[in-house]
């Protein structure tokens, strides 16, 4: 247990001077984001691997060599590095509050991001639970890749056990229902996610064909007129119709195949990591173009200068400056959102 604590102080340590740095900063919302993804998450990874190499999670739970034992020590030691994760994450929680000004306790942002925590070490746990049974590898990366598309298509059902969420009253339903018709967004009902303290307004539709279900957010609700919520709903219904989503699985799922060959022995490892890589890189490009087929495909239903209203609209309810860059981030599923709004623009202009 020393070591948790020793590596949750040094997390902390981290998430407070890299929260300093970061208000110095210009556009600090987005510089967070990169905080979170580029330092802090890596971080919480680097513990996840400290403690399987010196079998912490066997440590706790005393010992053995069955599967269950495996299991529990892998559950152990996920959740120990999201608990250092937590403690890194806590200090930036007064920096965001103040450069978004917004009402959110680290208290509430801890026990939303401790749901998340919770949840991804149980089901990083199950994906894990058939390497320790013996399979070949063929199996195994059939078993992975059942797991992936089932979470996909349980989504529905699994974000209201980790977020907040409610049914819509008959009558915000009903104006929901109008703007997504008017958006062509095909879904099979809506759920409410509470984020009045986080202030994040976002939509977002999950499941499959049949069933699909759109979570908006209370936010969402509240800062955007009419014609915003039409418009970012036309984008969800472009994603939908590029198969988006669709894009970033088989993208992880192709890019898992070298690695699985590795443990068969098929090939060399570091060959075979290197390839994979390439493909999540390819998969990730493919993705970015799917992201750029769903902003046209909203500005056809509502015009190219709405949706780039509706995304500056976005960005300023999230305190955000649109990023631009001369070159795509290749290890980045979406354009930058400054990129996408001078394409629409250039298209209206056109």
């Amino acid at each position: 247990m020393f070591l948790v604590g020793f590596l949750a102080v040094v997390g902390a340590a981290l998430g407070a001077l890299g929260s300093i740095v970061v208000q110095q900063l210009s556009n600090p919302v987005a510089r967070y984001r990169q905080l979170y993804l580029g330092v802090l998450l890596p971080f919480a990874l680097l513990s996840y691997v400290v403690f399987r190499l010196l079998g912490f999670g066997y440590a706790v739970v005393g010992g053995g060599a069955g599967t269950v034992q495996a299991l529990l020590a892998t559950f152990t030691e996920l959740l120990a590095a999201g608990g250092v994760g937590l403690a890194a994450y806590a200090p930036t929680v007064r920096g965001v509050r103040g450069v978004r000004d917004i009402d959110l306790s680290t208290g509430r942002a801890l026990a939303r991001m401790g749901r998340y925590v919770l949840g991804l070490s149980i089901f990083v746990t199950v994906v894990i639970a058939p390497l320790e049974t013996g399979l070949s590898s063929v199996v195994l990366l059939a078993v992975v890749a059942a797991l992936v598309v089932a979470l996909q298509a349980a989504a529905p059902w699994i974000i209201p056990v980790v977020r907040s969420v409610r049914t819509p009253e008959e009558s915000t339903e009903a104006t929901l229902n109008r703007l997504r018709e008017r958006a062509r967004l095909t879904v099979r009902d809506i759920r409410i996610l509470d984020t009045d303290r986080e202030g994040t307004a976002n939509a977002t539709v999950r499941g499959v064909p049949g069933y699909r279900r759109l979570f908006v957010t209370s936010t969402f609700l509240d800062a955007l007129d009419d014609e915003t919520a039409t418009a970012l709903l036309a984008v969800q219904a472009g994603r939908q119709n590029a198969r988006v989503l669709a894009r970033v699985v088989a993208g992880l799922l192709l890019a898992l195949v070298p690695l699985f060959l590795a443990l068969a022995d098929i090939g060399p490892l570091w060959p075979l990591a290197g390839v994979s890589l390439g493909l999540v890189v390819l998969s990730l490009w493919v993705t970015r173009r799917g992201v750029r087929a769903a902003d046209d495909y909203a500005a056809d239903r509502v015009g190219p200068d709405a949706v780039a209203d509706a995304l500056e609209r976005y960005a300023d309810v999230h305190d955000m400056e649109p990023s631009r860059r001369r070159f795509a981030n290749p290890l980045s599923k979406s354009p930058p959102l400054g990129n996408r709004i001078d394409r629409l623009r250039a298209q209206a202009a056109e």
